[in-house]
């Protein structure tokens, strides 16, 4: 019985790339904890582990299992998995 959240956003400080994901994770009002990484690309190993690369933003959705990168892509993946949440699936 976990009051974790289900997402882990891996982030540098001040990431541009990294603040889109944040900016989408609160449209959603999604919880969501941050691990800020280390800032040398080849000292990103926590990332690599979970992710297979080292480059930032990485999340991990808990809820579906879902492992990605790249903050396109996980601003997609969060448009395409909880944008429709609020309207309750109505098309």
């Amino acid at each position: 019985m976990s009051d974790e959240p289900a997402i882990t956003l891996y982030r540098l400080q001040a990431c541009p790339y990294c603040e889109r994901v944040v900016r989408k994770l609160h449209e959603y009002d999604l919880d969501y904890r941050s691990r800020f990484v280390e800032p040398m690309h080849s000292q990103r190993n926590v990332v690599k582990r979970i992710s297979g690369k080292r480059t930032v933003p990485a999340i991990v959705d808990e809820n579906t299992g879902l492992t990605m990168s790249e903050s396109a892509n996980i601003v997609e993946y969060l448009d395409k998995t909880y944008g429709n949440a609020e309207s309750g699936g109505a098309a």
